[in-house]
C-alpha cells in the first residue's frame, strides 16, 4: 500500500492506494490561515501535523489492514512557503505562505540582481521563498540569525516524519535559489539573497526516496516500521503526475481558487519576461511551464459574497451552453496578477455596466473574465515555445458545463473532463511513492485518467469571443494608468 498526502492551503488530503494506484480510502482534515496584517498570510505548521494525525487516524479506523501494509508515502504541497527551523528542528515563526505579498520590495530588488532570472528561469515574485527570507532578515533579525534550515511546507512534513531535511526539484524550483536548468542549488542565487548552502535541505528527485519514517513517529501515527518517504512534488507538479501530463503537448487547466494553465516540457526553455513559471517536474529530466492567475473561482466566490448567494447556485443558474460574449467586461485582478502582468498592486474592475445589467450578466462576465485571463496565460506559454494539443479540466470550476465550454472556445482547445475518480495532487504524490519504492517507470504509472467527455470549441461564436478577448487584453494597460 502507498499513501499520497496533499498539503493544501486550507486542508490536508490523505489518499491510500494499492500498487496499481487504485484507491483504497481517503480522508481530509482542515485548518485555517492567519492574516495578521494586510497582505500577510501565515500558517502554524503544527496545524499540518495535527491534520496528518487526524487523517491517518481516520484511515486506520476504516482500513486498518491496508494501513498495516503501507510501504511508501509521497507528499504534495502548496509551494513557496518559508518554514524556518533552528538547530534543534523547532519552528521559529509561523510559515509565510505562497499568497503572502509583504516581500514585494525584496522581490523587486532580487529580481533586478544580475544572473537571478537567468539561473532561476523565472521572475522573482513576492510569493517566492527567497524574498520572504530577505524580509525576515530586515524585520525579524533575531529569527533570521537562528535559521538552521529553510523548509518548504511539504518538506517540513517529511522532516517531521523522517528527521531528514530533504526537498525535491519541483518545489525547490519555486524558491529563487535553484538553478532550474541544472537542477541544483545555486551559490550565486543563495548569496544574492543572503543565504548559505548549509541552510538548504538536501535535494532528490520527486520519485526518489528521501528517508524512512522514524520508528517513534511510526508508533505515534499507527504506521508499520520501515515506511519510505519519497521526495514528492509541489502541488501543480504532483497534479500533473496525477493526470499523466509528462510529455510535450500534454497539460491541464485548473479552475480552483487560483487558475493554472500547465504545459509539460521535455527541455528547459525559460522566458522569465513572459511571467510564465518554468519549474522542474517531479520526475527526472522533465520540466513544466505554467501561467497562473490569482483569482479564478475566487472571483466567483467574491461575487457570491456580494450577492449573498452560494457560488454553486450562481453557476447553476446558467445554461449548459454559451451564447455570444457579454457586454459587461470583468477584469479578475482582485488580488493582483501573475501571468502575464507580474503586478501585485493591480486591482479588478467591471466595465460596461448599464441599467439593464442583471445578476446573470455579472456571473457570465466573471466567468468570461477568468477565461480571458487564462487565454493571456496561453499566449504567454506559446511565446516560450510550449505547446498544448488539448487540456484536462480540473478544479471546482470544471463542474460548470457553461464555464468549460466557454474556456474551450476562448482557448480554442478541446477540453477533456475526467471520469469520476481520483486524479489530483494526492494521487500524483501516491504515484511518486509507488515509483520511488518499487522502481517502476513513472511513464507507465502516471497515465492520464479516463475521459468522460470532451468539450470542443464553439466555432459558431469563436470570432465574437476572439474580438472580446482582444478588448479584454487591451483593458489592462488602461486600468493600470487609472490606479
Amino acid at each position: 500500500m502507498f499513501l499520497g498526502l496533499d498539503l493544501g492551503t486550507s486542508g490536508l488530503r490523505a489518499l491510500l492506494v494499492d500498487e496499481t494506484g487504485t484507491t483504497i480510502g481517503a480522508a481530509e482534515a482542515h485548518y485555517s490561515v492567519s492574516h495578521p496584517h494586510p497582505g500577510w498570510s501565515e500558517q502554524d505548521p503544527q496545524h499540518w501535523l495535527d491534520a496528518l494525525a487526524a487523517t491517518l487516524a481516520a484511515l486506520r479506523a476504516d482500513h486498518a489492514g491496508a494501513v498495516s501494509k503501507l510501504r511508501g508515502i509521497g507528499i504534495s504541497g502548496h509551494m513557496h512557503g518559508a518554514t524556518l527551523i533552528d538547530e534543534k528542528g523547532a519552528v521559529l515563526r509561523p510559515c509565510i505562505l505562497w499568497n503572502d505579498t509583504r516581500s514585494h520590495a525584496e522581490a523587486a530588488h532580487l529580481d533586478a540582481t544580475p544572473q537571478v532570472r537567468a539561473l532561476s528561469g523565472n521572475i522573482v515574485f513576492p510569493g517566492f521563498t527567497a524574498p520572504k527570507c530577505m524580509w525576515v532578515a530586515t524585520h525579524e533579525p533575531q529569527v533570521f540569525a537562528s535559521i538552521a534550515k529553510v523548509l518548504l511546507p511539504k518538506d517540513y512534513l517529511s522532516f517531521w516524519l523522517t528527521g531528514r531535511a530533504v526537498s525535491e526539484m519541483s518545489d525547490a524550483a519555486g524558491t529563487s535559489w535553484l538553478d532550474v536548468g541544472a537542477r541544483a542549488w545555486s551559490d550565486v542565487l543563495l548569496t544574492a539573497s543572503g543565504m548559505r548552502r548549509d541552510q538548504m535541505p538536501d535535494l532528490v528527485e520527486g520519485s526518489q526516496v528521501a528517508g524512512t519514517v522514524d520508528d517513534s513517529r511510526a508508533a505515534q501515527l499507527g504506521l508499520p516500521k520501515g515506511v519510505l518517504v519519497v521526495g514528492g512534488g509541489g502541488d501543480n507538479a504532483a497534479a500533473a503526475c496525477g493526470v499523466g501530463a509528462l510529455h510535450e503537448g500534454q497539460g491541464f487547466v485548473s479552475l480552483g481558487t487560483s487558475g493554472v494553465l500547465l504545459a509539460a516540457r521535455e527541455s528547459f526553455s525559460p522566458m522569465p519576461a513572459s511571467a510564465v513559471h518554468t519549474f522542474c517536474h517531479a520526475i527526472p529530466g522533465t520540466w513544466y511551464q505554467m501561467g497562473v492567475i490569482l483569482a479564478a473561482t475566487d472571483s466567483l466566490n467574491w461575487l457570491s459574497g456580494i450577492l449573498e448567494t452560494p457560488a454553486g447556485d450562481l453557476a447553476g443558474t446558467l445554461d449548459d451552453h454559451i451564447g455570444e460574449p457579454q457586454q459587461v467586461r470583468f477584469l479578475p485582478y482582485l488580488s493582483g496578477e501573475r501571468t502575464p502582468h507580474n503586478d501585485s498592486s493591480i486591482r479588478g474592475a467591471f466595465l460596461g455596466l448599464d441599467i439593464g445589467t442583471d445578476r446573470a450578466a455579472l456571473v457570465r462576465s466573471v466567468m468570461e473574465g477568468v477565461s480571458f485571463a487564462l487565454r493571456d496565460s496561453l499566449e504567454a506559454l506559446k511565446s516560450t515555445g510550449a505547446r498544448l494539443d488539448r487540456v484536462l479540466a480540473i478544479g471546482g470550476g470544471a463542474r460548470s458545463a457553461y464555464w468549460v465550454e466557454l474556456l474551450a472556445t476562448i482557448l480554442d482547445l478541446p477540453v477533456d473532463l475526467p471520469a469520476q475518480g481520483e486524479f489530483g495532487a494526492a494521487l500524483g504524490a501516491a504515484r511518486l511513492a509507488i515509483c520511488g519504492v518499487t522502481g517502476a517507470d513513472p511513464k507507465k504509472i502516471m497515465t492520464p485518467p479516463l475521459v468522460q467527455k470532451t468539450i470542443q470549441p464553439r466555432q459558431d461564436v469563436s470570432a465574437q469571443y476572439e474580438a472580446a478577448y482582444q478588448r479584454f487584453h487591451a483593458s489592462y494597460p488602461v486600468l493600470r494608468q487609472l490606479q
